[in-house]
């Protein structure tokens, strides 16, 4: 029989390409993942892994395996949640992954809430952007993830994956205080008067940054001059209130009250940001469930204003 720790192994190494990520993914040591793929490699009789320069690739029967890992841990997976449910026990531990402004906004108050209401659930927290987070959420490292979608800019749905709908929320443009156009109190203000602007957006790669430089583009004309660069909305803000540049911003991550930066609605159009409850797509262990509807909760006293 196969050890199912050793094809979580194997099944890393298939969507992770190396042992050094396998390694880094998992908290391991490169030797010790190299170890446990070798025991899996004598438990199946037949090579799995062959030299690919410095490294390994998969044979034949390593991605035959790989493909039967999935099926096995899913069923695995699935067993614990039925057990769970069945035992009516509220307990376990779940790994929930966010932007800055899901956590901030909807994690924490969430997980502040599962204290009370089933304390034998532990919650774990990270920080990650959809785009590091969905390789864990795939292999089972992490449990539930609130990613985010802007209008244009769509995200891709892999297989074995649920994207349940959680909020929305328009757009603002983020101005210093002392600009030109923040002197025009209340009104919306155009992305093509913000061509010679300085910007600031999220780290390569990511949603945001996409949308940012696709809105300058579609709706301006222009290639924005994005000299600033973080996931950190804080580190943005304060780029904005030092006057050194403007930002494309969602309602979450802004301040209520802050004298120093304008907040202007989008002149040309309405943009949306959406986010989404994305998890695996199998049937969910109870404390999985009541995360779940934790943050829901408070999604749902967001848009009535209640949080």
């Amino acid at each position: 029989m196969f050890d199912l720790r050793r094809l979580r192994f194997l099944r890393e190494l298939e969507e992770r390409g190396t042992l050094a990520a396998v390694a880094t993914a998992l908290g391991y040591s490169p030797s010790a993942v190299s170890q446990q793929l070798t025991l899996l490699e004598k438990d199946a009789g037949t090579p799995l892994f062959e030299k690919a320069g410095r490294g390994v690739r998969l044979t034949d029967a390593g991605r035959l395996l790989a493909h039967h890992s999935r099926v096995l841990l899913a069923a695995a997976e699935a067993a614990e949640a039925d057990l769970a449910a069945l035992g009516g026990d509220v307990r376990g531990t779940v790994r929930a992954g966010g932007l800055q402004s899901a956590a901030r906004r909807l994690l924490i108050p969430a997980v502040a809430g599962m204290m009370t209401a089933h304390p034998r659930v532990r919650v774990e927290i990270f920080e990650l952007e959809l785009e590091q987070a969905l390789p864990g959420l795939r292999l089972g490292a992490v449990d539930v993830v609130i990613g985010d979608e802007y209008d244009g800019h769509p995200r891709p749905r892999p297989a074995g994956l649920r994207f349940a709908p959680l909020h929305e929320e328009p757009l603002k443009l983020v101005l210093p205080r002392r600009h030109p156009l923040a002197g025009l109190t209340g009104r919306p203000v155009a992305i093509a008067r913000l061509r010679d602007e300085i910007w600031t957006a999220s780290a390569d790669g990511t949603g945001h940054q996409a949308m940012v430089i696709g809105t300058c583009r579609s709706l301006g004309g222009y290639e924005p001059d994005l000299r600033h660069r973080s996931n950190d909305a804080d580190v943005q803000l304060e780029l904005v209130r030092a006057g050194a540049a403007v930002a494309l911003l969602p309602p979450l991550t802004l301040p209520r009250d802050d004298p120093a930066i304008a907040v202007r609605d989008v002149a040309e159009t309405r943009l949306m940001r959406r986010l989404a409850l994305v998890t695996r797509d199998t049937p969910p262990a109870p404390a999985l469930t009541a995360l779940l509807e934790a943050v829901s909760a408070q999604a749902k006293g967001l848009r009535s204003g209640r949080a």
